[in-house]
């Protein structure tokens, strides 16, 4: 019998460091650049958002994530056979974060790789991840998401350096005889790629282009909202389910307005939207496991509950995936 996947454990870990929104229009004041607690609240949803030191990487960040995870699955990293980080902002240009990571857990032989597909990363890296489990590749998959993306932001630009943070966000996924992933729907629009990038890469030892974010704020808001109701009622119709059998939609936290639109789209009221993206900011591939892990620790998910996981990122990336806790 072909196995089912499901996730048996969470984790999530956030650098110590706390920035609010005064602390950030403190910081850039400094620049003449002018914004306020009021003025990003009102845009994004935004209060706070994690740094991390500059020597922490993306897989020390996954690595307490990962940590937490295991233990509430009850999983040792012996057990792991399968490694996935979904991430945008590697420890390095290669090897992966993965590879890191899997070291730092004390662990060697099973397949270990990274996803870049931005904000929709842990999304992609769960799919694969799950067909991996399905095909009998693989019996305990950790997938990760973990994000440096402070290292990425241009803080004379106030239109996107307040809108990113630090942090990543773990879960363990077993091959299991009940279903638990039940559906999943990725799309990619290479035409998309201006909108939403990092226009720059190394060659002959310097960096060529800009190697800092760049956003058109307006055209991802309109894709966004489309393309993820798209992707949700995609999840629905494969898995035979409809919207009012969802208990939790947690998406991609990057601007409570696209949150709270997908959720009016999908006629879900707001009181079953999982919100992070006012304490974490825009956490990118990590956002997801995130606010997954809060809403389980915090006791809003329970086993047994339909999630509807989705995301949107550069690229243009788009997913959602259908699952039963």
């Amino acid at each position: 019998m072909t196995p089912f996947s499901r996730i048996t454990g969470t984790g999530s870990f956030l650098p110590p460091r706390r920035v609010t929104n005064d602390d950030l229009a403190r910081d850039l004041a400094q620049r003449g650049i002018e914004t306020s607690d009021q003025w990003i609240i009102e845009r994004t949803g935004i209060r706070a958002r994690h740094f991390a030191d500059p020597e922490v990487t993306s897989s020390d960040l996954g690595l307490e994530a990962a940590k937490r995870a295991l233990e509430a699955a009850g999983r040792s990293a012996g057990d792991v056979d399968l490694i996935i980080v979904a991430t945008s902002t590697p420890d390095m240009v290669f090897p992966s974060s993965a590879a890191i990571l899997q070291n730092k857990l004390g662990i060697a032989g099973c397949p270990a790789f990274d996803v870049q597909a931005v904000c929709s990363g842990f999304v992609y890296a769960l799919t694969v991840a799950d067909a991996m489990i399905r095909t009998g590749s693989a019996k305990c998959a950790l997938v990760v998401g973990a994000e440096v993306f402070s290292r990425i932001l241009d803080f004379n630009d106030r239109t996107t350096c307040v809108l990113f943070g630090d942090g990543a966000g773990a879960v363990v996924l077993e091959a299991s005889a009940e279903p638990g992933i039940l559906a999943s729907d990725l799309h990619a629009d290479g035409k998309h790629v201006g909108i939403l990038c990092v226009p720059g890469h190394v060659s002959g030892g310097q960096v060529l282009g800009t190697p800092l974010l760049h956003m058109d704020g307006q055209a991802v808001f309109k894709l966004a909202v489309r393309v993820l109701e798209e992707a949700a009622r995609t999840c629905l119709q494969k898995a035979g389910k409809v919207d009012t059998e969802i208990d939790w939609l947690i998406p991609h936290q990057a601007n409570i307005r696209i949150m709270e639109g997908t959720a009016r789209k999908l006629k879900l009221p707001l009181d079953k939207l999982v919100v992070t993206v006012n304490e974490h900011g825009n956490t990118s591939a990590a956002s997801i496991p995130l606010a997954l892990d809060e809403a389980v620790r915090g006791g809003k998910v329970k086993k047994g509950d339909m999630l509807m996981l989705e995301g949107v990122g550069g690229g243009f990336t788009w997913g959602a995936v259908l699952l039963n806790m």
